[in-house]
């Protein structure tokens, strides 16, 4: 079933710029070949429920797996008999305000 889920995965008590460890995690999640798009706060990972979920696993885990204490945040989308949401629920809204971005 599609799954659009914003997550965001952030290494806990290691100092105040973490951008490399967050390099590694985004990483891993295009190089899943999942749809994704980064923003400065969340990415977001389009696909099947359990590939999804893997991905976020992935990503989280390349943190983990090194001692680093790491959070997840996730909100899912599950919407039956839709694709490429992603795209289609911005150029809604987009569509709606005249083509303004």
């Amino acid at each position: 079933m599609n799954t659009l889920i914003a997550v965001a995965i952030a290494p806990f008590g290691i100092g105040d710029e973490l951008a490399p460890e967050i390099a590694e995690v985004v990483k891993v999640i295009r190089e899943s070949g999942l749809p994704n798009r980064t923003a400065s706060m969340f990415t977001e990972i389009e696909g099947e429920w359990d590939e999804v979920m893997k991905v976020v696993k992935d990503a989280t885990f390349v943190l983990a797996k090194k001692g680093i204490r790491t959070e997840v945040v996730l909100k899912a989308d599950v919407r039956p008999g839709f694709t490429n949401t992603m795209k289609t629920k911005v150029d809604k809204v987009n569509e709606i305000l005249g083509g303004q971005k």
